[in-house]
C-alpha cells in the first residue's frame, strides 16, 4: 500500500520531531517540515503532501488559519488537518469555516491524529465526537463571536489591535495606509460594540484570538 505524504508546520521543534517520529512508526512518509509560517504553502506545494499537519497559531500576524486560507486558495484540493493546543469553540469554528479538513487537540493520543490523517486522505472530514458536539451546539444556539461579524481581513486587525498595535504600526506590518487601517479600526469597533482597548483586549481574549 502506498504510504501517506504528510507535511508538518508547527512553531515547536520537539513536537515536529515527536510527530514525525510516531507518524513514521504508523506507516506514514513525512515529506516536508517546517518552523515558519511563512514556508507551509510553498512547501507544501513543492512536496506533494497528500495531508498537512498544521498548527493553527503559530503566533504573530499570520496564523495557521491565515496559512490555510492562503493554501486552499491556491489549492483547492489540499487536505488539512489542524492540530491545536487549543480546543474553544471560536478556532473551531474558524477551522471549519476555513476549509480545514479535522481538527485534532494536541492533547489527543497519537491514535487520534492517525486516524485524522488517514480518514482526511481517503478525501473524507474528522472530527472528534466533543468538537463534533461544539459545532453542533454552535450551529443549534447561534455564535456571537468576532468571527461571525468581522471580514478576514478585519479579524487580521482586530487580533492586531488586541495586542497593543497602533494604527501606524498595523498598517506597516500589513502594508495599507494607516488611514485604511483607522476606517477598519473603526467599523470593527462599531461591528462589536466595544471601543475601550481593554474591551478589545478582554474581548479577543475570551475568544481565544490572542494569548494572554
Amino acid at each position: 500500500m502506498k504510504k501517506i505524504k504528510v507535511a508538518l508546520a508547527d512553531d515547536h521543534a520537539l513536537l515536529l520531531e515527536g510527530m514525525r517520529s510516531t507518524l513514521e512508526q504508523h506507516g506514514m512518509s513525512v515529506v516536508a517540515e517546517t518552523l515558519e509560517a511563512a514556508k507551509v504553502v510553498d512547501m507544501v506545494r513543492k512536496s506533494g503532501a497528500d495531508v498537512l499537519v498544521l498548527d493553527i497559531r503559530f503566533g504573530g500576524a499570520e496564523t495557521g488559519l491565515d496559512i490555510a486560507r492562503e493554501l486552499l486558495t491556491a489549492m483547492p484540493q489540499a487536505r488539512v488537518v489542524f492540530y491545536s493546543q487549543f480546543d474553544q469553540i471560536e478556532l473551531i469554528r474558524s477551522a471549519y469555516r476555513v476549509g480545514g479538513a479535522a481538527f485534532v487537540a494536541k492533547n489527543a493520543g497519537a491514535s487520534t491524529l492517525i486516524e485524522a490523517i488517514k480518514t482526511v486522505h481517503e478525501g473524507k472530514t474528522y472530527y472528534t465526537p466533543d468538537v463534533a458536539m461544539k459545532l453542533a451546539d454552535m450551529a443549534v444556539h447561534g455564535d456571537d463571536s468576532p468571527g461571525t461579524k468581522l471580514s478576514a481581513r478585519e479579524l487580521q486587525v482586530f487580533r492586531l489591535m488586541a495586542n497593543g498595535s497602533t494604527n501606524v504600526e498595523i498598517a506597516e506590518l500589513l502594508g495599507l495606509s494607516p488611514k485604511t487601517i483607522s476606517n477598519e479600526s473603526q467599523s470593527i469597533k462599531d461591528k462589536l460594540g466595544i471601543h475601550r482597548p481593554v474591551d478589545i483586549a478582554r474581548t479577543a481574549l475570551k475568544y481565544n484570538l490572542i494569548s494572554e
